[in-house]
């Protein structure tokens, strides 16, 4: 317990001096802005061939970071924490993978304390159908994360997972995407509506890698729709406008 208390007691040392407590209330116009994307192995950046999966650096996070400093140079950076095979409840609870970031054996709450972003992305869903959660389940996980997140100064980005190819386990998807959905409603967040978006294009199916894990080239249209959301709330930061 002292082991991790003094742990506890560093990290919130560092986080004190990167960035005020209220970093995305911060008044007046941010010099620089920084966004932490999590999620799945589909923000990971997962992808597949040959029978070999993997984290490929051409991701829907690398691409939108490009665009974004496209526009705005390198005020602006965003960072990967996706882990794969993981869920929003796990997120929530500090049981997901502990390599992804320093703190990330920590429950939300008190990770997001440490964070110096202003902006953090989420994207779950797959999992919760593969681990057999319940779409209440789902809902109250993301309830709880937008939640605390707006609780500590930050602005959550929700983002619906994308289709998988399988129809019976899209269906199951659909379900967690309405949370998805109705968790943005309810908490008045922006919501990117990838699984609405990539199921609206002719033969998505031939974009994605396997049953789950898109090919670069639709990350780099994800990337596309996660800048249009996300690229007024930048800009919003840079210019401190209310």
């Amino acid at each position: 317990m002292k082991r991790r208390a003094w742990l506890v007691a560093g990290m919130w040392m560092s986080a004190s001096m990167l960035a005020p407590t209220d970093a995305a209330a911060a008044p007046g116009p941010r010099t620089q802005v920084l966004i932490e994307a999590y999620g799945d192995s589909t923000t990971l950046g997962i992808t597949c061939s040959d029978g070999h999966c993997g984290p490929q650096a051409q991701n829907a996070v690398s691409y939108l970071q490009d665009e974004l400093q496209a526009r705005h140079g390198e005020r602006v950076r965003v960072t990967n924490y996706g882990v794969g095979n993981t869920m929003a409840a796990q997120l929530r609870d500090g049981t997901g993978n502990r390599r992804a970031g320093p703190t990330a054996g920590l429950p939300w709450q008190e990770r997001l304390a440490f964070s110096p972003a202003q902006i953090v992305l989420i994207n779950y869903g797959i999992n919760e159908v593969m681990q057999n959660q319940t779409p209440e389940q789902f809902y109250t996980a993301e309830t709880a994360l937008v939640k605390t997140a707006r609780a500590l100064g930050k602005e959550p980005v929700l983002q619906t997972a994308n289709p998988m190819p399988d129809n019976r386990l899209n269906a199951r998807l659909a379900t967690m995407v309405a949370m998805t959905r109705r968790v943005a409603a309810e908490q008045q967040v922006p919501l990117v509506d990838q699984f609405a978006y990539i199921s609206s294009l002719p033969d998505w199916k031939t974009l994605m890698s396997d049953g789950a894990h898109p090919k670069p080239g639709l990350y780099r249209l994800k990337a596309g729709q996660d800048f249009q959301v996300v690229e007024p709330l930048v800009r919003r930061l840079l210019d401190g406008s209310p």
